[in-house]
């Protein structure tokens, strides 16, 4: 499972190996000055396969209260149909200490979405209907919020500067399609190599985007109305890349220089 744990060095303690692999495996104090501005969510990895009767989280990096936990190898976690819209969260428990380590553990769990009074952190959901089979191979990029039958990524928080973002996983979704569709303008398309070649976007360059794009005011979007306008981005690319606008029906100006 995540964990935080480091070693405490006291006058007149033995010195362990375990103690110094520690120091070896995790360069702590890199990574603590690398991310100290990063939002809580997911750094890197921690990526969702389905298998049959289980999914599988990759080994990553999460941050939580100023804190790094680390998974350093895959776990599997059994899930089964249900109906009902099913969450996968990192859950964190108390921080422990004994003579040597000070830790602060974790557990994988399914449960229900929304605040359960514990401190979590969403790796995906899905709602699995009975004789169905969980997927993760999206069509497009609206299938990404499909209800039934699918791995849902877009309530997961991301890490980065300053606040929590969308996952890179949507992101490049975007930039992908954003590039077959070969419309739009040119902010469009560098919108989308961004999507492509960068990992987590911060937010608010994502919410300027959808501002400017859609002619609108700046204003913080949740995740699931973030996908939901680049969609609509998308649904009108092809036709030539004009402001879209928040209504239909408004007048085009064109200015010829």
């Amino acid at each position: 499972m995540f964990s935080h744990l480091f070693p405490k060095f006291e006058k007149g303690r033995i010195l362990k190996t375990a103690m110094l692999e520690n120091l070896r495996d995790f360069p702590r104090e890199a990574l603590d000055i690398a991310y100290q501005d990063y939002a809580d969510g997911i750094i890197t990895g921690a990526t969702i396969r389905v298998e049959r009767d289980t999914l599988t989280i990759a080994p990553g990096i999460l941050k939580h209260q100023d804190r790094l936990y680390l998974l350093n190898h895959s776990v599997e976690i059994a899930y089964r149909a249900t109906g009902r819209e099913t969450a996968v969260k990192v859950r964190f428990g108390e921080g422990k200490q004994d003579s040597d380590w000070v830790s602060h553990p974790s557990e994988i769990v399914l449960t229900e979405p929304g605040e359960s009074g514990s401190p979590e952190l969403e790796l995906c959901r899905f709602k699995l209907k009975e004789g169905a089979r969980l997927r993760q191979d999206y069509q497009n990029f609206r299938d990404l919020a499909t209800e039934y039958n699918t791995v849902n990524l877009l309530h997961v928080r991301f890490a980065a500067d300053g606040e929590s973002t969308v996952s890179p996983v949507i992101l490049r979704m975007f930039g992908e399609e954003m590039m077959r569709r070969g419309g739009g303008e040119a902010q469009d398309f560098s919108f989308a190599m961004m999507c492509l070649n960068e990992g987590a976007i911060r937010r608010n360059v994502i919410l300027h985007y959808i501002a400017n794009r859609l002619g609108t005011a700046y204003k913080d979007y949740s995740n699931i109305e973030i996908h939901k306008y680049l969609s609509r981005i998308l649904d009108n690319t092809r036709g030539g890349g004009q402001r879209l606008g928040m209504s239909a029906g408004g007048s085009l100006r064109m200015i010829v220089d």
